[in-house]
């Protein structure tokens, strides 16, 4: 199977993005509007795809000064340890020379995000302002 990784967001199709998601366990509730919201509002993002399948995301917040942040990292469970979630970071970060990139991870994923020159730091902090999902972005899809 031939994996390809783009780099845009044309021909997203958001509510598949969400059914795979939701699927493979990594639904955090956000509808398929959310997503697309979400996704076209980072500085950069990488999808993986397995020919017109879905297997990999990733996006990137930043300032495009000197502060970035990584989330939504996902490699579909199918398609784990073969190299693209490695291939996918080192795309996503490639637009954001120069600057600080932070990221929150499991314990057990450290590792990968080592392998593309991430250091661990002992103190990383987290609040949710009013309620889960709930502000400006579109809530319907």
């Amino acid at each position: 199977m031939h994996i390809t990784y783009q780099t845009n967001l044309d021909g997203v199709d958001w509510p598949d993005m969400k059914a795979t998601l939701k699927a493979d366990d990594f639904d955090n509730g956000r509808s398929a509007a959310q997503l697309k919201t979400s996704f076209t509002n980072s500085q950069s993002v990488c999808l993986a795809y397995a020919d017109d399948r879905l297997v990999g995301t990733a996006r990137a917040l930043s300032d495009d000064v000197c502060n970035a942040y990584v989330v939504d990292v996902w490699t579909h469970s199918d398609f784990r340890r073969q190299g693209i979630a490695t291939h996918i970071m080192q795309r996503l970060l490639s637009p954001l020379e120069g600057q600080h990139i932070y990221l929150f991870t499991e314990p057990e994923l450290v590792g990968l995000y080592q392998k593309v020159g991430f250091a661990a730091h002992d103190v990383g902090l987290g609040k949710v302002q009013g309620k889960w999902l709930v502000g400006r972005s579109p809530s319907s899809s």
